[in-house]
């Protein structure tokens, strides 16, 4: 066995020794998870060792026995959000005694984790994004000790494989491919918490989607910082790694994973457009179970803004990209993220910005008011835009995005869309919902034995953040069978 291997093993007979002490106490725990899709595919992992320890998931943090908080530190409301829910779990902690773990990006940040101990001593448990880990060891040493833990390390962390799960579908499955960012764009933390890239062995992807689709999942969106330069640290650098079935890239990854029987879609974010090969955007276009929809994120629409950003391309060579994919790929949809009031940016920058979601014509657009982010170059720069003015710029632009979107509606209409059945709407259980290839809400009259099943619906009518199908002739036809 290696290092890491060691290591887990370590950890299971940790979870062995809190199973031992929480023997029929039934004892509850909550988890609050902030950011991305990469903190919830943590907060999976959190979840599966503390269900193995003996808790069980409940969603009152007051009747908890162990609250965990799962930080994100990209947007600045973020902290004002954890200290916000630090203090209503101090009155728990007088009350119960529950214990209190926090984890995640932030705790990467040595001003928070310093503000933690000095403002809210009742913590118990601070880990990092390295040392997830070790949470069963911290929480036996809190539990067994009654002394407070601080697991956090400033080096890059290892690949730990083998951790348990518990998955919050049982049809949509999130697979973390690699970790970290090389990248250093000038606004994001992301690399200073995440620590540098480090891809997955190819066998141990392959076996947990394998795994996956024998226990019916259908689909599963592939997790990176940059997902499109998978592997590429490992070949540059002469890191060992095995060839799995042939997969030495991403391009090679999708086509493997396309190959898996019982997996009907496959997603991924997010990629950089300067790593966008043509190798991956031909993978796309040849994998028939890869969606076409592809989150492209721009930032910014000026060449100087994106220069700031260290973003590594300019307008010119985003719109190239864009213009090679919509020809490689059919029925290509596009989604993006766009940050507005970064340094410096005058109001040509931001028209550069419009002008590109004009010619795009984004599925969605995920906009962002710069936040400042201490420790990051974008935070020490002189230039920075009042708040009065990136408030402003953001209405303009959200209401260029839902114009845009109004108008991508209507090609809905009329047309045959295939989609996967999530289950009942969340307003109204008399009505299903799912989602197409180019992730659009759908809803529909159905029976529930449709739940878990990709479908063909035909799209009636448009409502801005979703869509209306209906089954028509009284037939549907589904990915395993024709039902009356």
């Amino acid at each position: 066995m290696n290092d890491t291997d060691i290591e887990i093993e370590n950890q299971k007979q940790y979870i062995e020794k809190v199973k031992k002490i929480n023997k029929e106490k039934n004892l509850t725990y909550t988890i609050l998870t902030m950011g991305c899709q990469l903190n919830e595919n943590d907060s999976e992992k959190i979840s599966g060792m503390i269900e193995q320890m003996g808790y069980t998931k409940t969603n009152e943090p007051k009747q908890a026995d162990l609250n965990i908080l799962n930080t994100c530190c990209v947007r600045e409301n973020a902290e004002e959000r954890l200290f916000g829910k630090l203090g209503e779990l101090k009155n728990i902690k007088e009350e119960k005694g529950t214990i209190i773990a926090i984890g995640g990006c932030m705790m990467q940040e040595k001003h928070i984790t310093n503000k933690i101990k000095e403002s809210y001593p009742f913590v118990d448990i601070i880990f990092g994004t390295h040392t997830l880990h070790k949470l069963p060891e911290n929480l036996y040493k809190a539990i067994e000790q009654k002394r407070k833990q601080e697991d956090i390390i400033d080096i890059d962390g290892k690949v730990y494989e083998g951790l348990p799960i518990k998955r919050e579908s049982n049809l949509k499955a999130s697979v973390t491919i690699m970790n970290g960012c090389n990248n250093f764009c000038s606004y994001c933390i992301v690399p200073y918490v995440r620590g540098r890239e480090r891809s997955r062995e190819p066998r141990k992807i392959i076996e947990e989607v394998q795994d996956l689709a024998k226990k019916g999942y259908k689909e599963i969106t592939l997790l990176g910082q940059n997902v499109n330069s998978y592997l590429r640290v490992e070949k540059e650098k002469n890191i060992k790694f095995e060839e799995y079935q042939g997969i030495n890239s991403f391009a090679t990854l999708l086509k493997a994973i396309n190959k898996i029987e019982g997996i009907e879609r496959i997603r991924f974010i997010s990629p950089h457009p300067k790593d966008f090969t043509d190798d991956v955007i031909q993978a796309i276009c040849e994998c028939d179970k890869v969606c076409k929809l592809v989150h492209l994120p721009l930032q910014a629409g000026s060449t100087k803004v994106l220069k700031e950003m260290n973003r590594k391309y300019t307008k010119e060579q985003y719109l190239s990209l864009v213009k090679k994919m919509k020809e490689k790929i059919p029925n290509l949809t596009l989604s993006t993220d766009i940050i507005v009031g970064f340094p410096g940016e005058t109001e040509e920058d931001f028209e550069e910005t419009l002008d590109v979601v004009k010619k795009v014509g984004y599925e969605q657009v995920y906009m962002f008011i710069y936040s400042r982010r201490v420790g990051t170059p974008g935070d020490k720069m002189e230039n920075q835009i009042p708040e009065n003015i990136k408030h402003q710029r953001f209405e303009r632009l959200k209401q260029l995005v839902e114009n845009k979107i109004y108008e991508n509606n209507q090609k809905y209409i009329g047309t045959t869309q295939t989609i996967l059945v999530e289950g009942k709407s969340k307003n109204n259980d008399k009505t299903l919902t799912g989602r197409t290839d180019s992730n659009k809400v759908v809803i529909f009259e159905g029976n529930d034995d449709l739940i878990g099943k990709i479908i063909s619906l035909e799209i009636v009518s448009e409502h801005m953040w979703y869509l209306k199908g209906e089954i028509k002739h009284g037939r549907i036809f589904t990915n395993d069978a024709k039902i009356s």
